[in-house]
């Protein structure tokens, strides 16, 4: 009786770890789906292909966090604007899910909806943050926007609680530009974006990019930015060009000490026609 009764045990007892087994990789399936889909979505709702204004010169460098579990919503535009400029943005959504890749793709539409509306950067962030606020959604994102004139090069730009974006002169000069920005996008109703204007020169480059290239455990925001600067600069009095600079530059990402998703948007000014 006792043999009969430990082998029915032992019966038993494989029946509930085979069915736990089953029930796990039903779960890592299910899982899985939900990462590829939200890769799918960060991928398709990126720009296929980018504005070539005479003179002006933009490369892109994305790689999403999809190691594991970790889908975030980082994103990158640019786009011709109804005035002849080009509008240019880069962001970072809170959270890492398939609802933060979504929240992106809605932030980006709606940047390029109301930039048919204004191109001020800032009344453009403060549009898009109430508008993203009526939404009623627990979601929030960073963003820098830019208005780029390809004719006299200026800059305009506004930031919503984002990291900092670099640049550098093909005469040696370079800075990190810490002006002053509006709280994150989808955070407080009615905020208001100051706006400030810098110029792209010829030979000169401008970086914006995400803080999963940046900032980690092993690398420090300043000291990620500090190095960001000194790739502009050489790069800039080198002319080594701007897809040299976007390579380096996300090459950083290797050294934070985290898996997040990184984009990087270089613009650049050769001072030629397209």
């Amino acid at each position: 009786m006792f043999r009969i009764g430990a082998a029915d045990e032992g019966e038993e007892l494989l029946a509930r770890l085979g069915a736990l087994t089953a029930q796990a990789r039903e779960l890592a399936a299910s899982q899985r789906s939900r990462v590829e889909l939200a890769v799918a979505l960060q991928r398709g709702m990126l720009p296929q292909t980018l504005p070539r204004p005479p003179g002006v010169r933009l490369a892109v460098r994305y790689s999403p966090a999809n190691h594991g579990l970790n889908v975030g919503g980082d994103w990158y535009d640019a786009f011709d604007m109804p005035d002849g400029r080009i509008g240019l943005s880069i962001g970072d959504v809170q959270g890492h899910n398939i609802q933060a890749a979504a929240f992106m793709g809605q932030i980006r539409v709606a940047l390029r909806a109301l930039a048919s509306v204004t191109g001020d950067p800032g009344e453009l962030l403060g549009r898009t943050n109430d508008l993203l606020g009526s939404l009623d959604s627990d979601l929030f994102a960073t963003c820098t926007f830019l208005r780029l004139d390809p004719a006299s090069g200026v800059l305009e730009c506004a930031r919503a609680g984002h990291i900092p974006h670099i640049w550098a002169t093909a005469d040696g000069r370079s800075g990190i530009d810490n002006g002053d920005g509006g709280p994150p996008l989808g955070v407080l109703p009615g905020a208001e974006y100051p706006v400030a204007c810098h110029r792209l020169t010829e030979g000169g480059v401008f970086v914006l990019l995400t803080d999963g290239v940046v900032e980690g455990p092993s690398l420090s925001l300043d000291d990620g930015l500090g190095q960001v600067k000194r790739l502009a600069e050489v790069t800039a009095a080198a002319s080594l060009g701007i897809n040299a600079l976007a390579n380096g530059v996300m090459k950083l990402a290797d050294t934070v000490g985290h898996e997040d998703d990184a984009a990087v948007l270089v613009v650049g000014h050769d001072g030629t026609a397209s």
